[in-house]
């Protein structure tokens, strides 16, 4: 199923944010690829300010941020709720890209090794130059169980449910995670990208 964002978001950005939620409940096993921008499950509320409103700016839409950032906020419950796994993997390059201001990015980016001790959180970084083999960077995705992946165009949202397509994306990222690193190299990338912001 392919939908424009603007139709989406034209009964406002928070609810995008609180459609999801069904999704989020159901799910018991989470798998986010993010060449872009941290995943929003991770995001700290400035760093969530500062997308939601260049979201705004770009596609001249409503402007009920506050009520989207509280949604969006109120929906990482679910990474402490137990019973649930999720894997996470982004490019170090989002790591590197300053969202908002240098002090929100800085923010989030202790945020994000903060969350490298939630145990059933798993937070790879593919590091910028690492011999990319058969893992190319694609459109950012997730992983719901194994009955749909979303994916994020420019214009549009992507949802995928035939089992061929999930298996595809479920391989790509299999793909992505060997390039990875995790735990103390992970958290010295991030830690990197802290000092060059100051």
């Amino acid at each position: 199923m392919y939908v424009e964002w603007r139709r989406v978001e034209s009964a406002g950005l928070k609810h995008v944010q609180e459609s999801v939620l069904p999704l989020f409940l159901r799910t018991r096993w989470f798998r986010f690829y993010q060449s872009q921008v941290v995943p929003g499950l991770l995001q700290t509320e400035h760093y969530t300010r500062a997308m939601l409103s260049t979201v705004v700016a770009l596609r001249e839409i409503s402007a009920d941020i506050d009520d989207a950032v509280t949604a969006r906020m109120s929906r990482q419950h679910i990474l402490h709720a137990g019973g649930r796994r999720f894997a996470f993997l982004i490019e170090e390059w989002v790591l590197r890209s300053v969202i908002g201001s240098p002090e929100t990015m800085a923010n989030q980016l202790v945020h994000l090794i903060g969350l490298t001790a939630t145990p059933s959180v798993s937070l790879g970084v593919i590091p910028m130059g690492v011999v990319r083999g058969n893992a190319w960077p694609v459109e950012s995705f997730a992983i719901y169980d194994v009955k749909q992946v979303s994916a994020e165009l420019v214009s549009a949202g992507l949802t995928v449910t035939q089992p061929r397509e999930i298996a595809e994306y479920a391989k790509s990222f299999a793909e992505l995670s060997g390039i990875a690193v995790y735990g103390t190299a992970a958290r010295q990338l991030i830690a990197s990208a802290i000092e060059a912001l100051r």
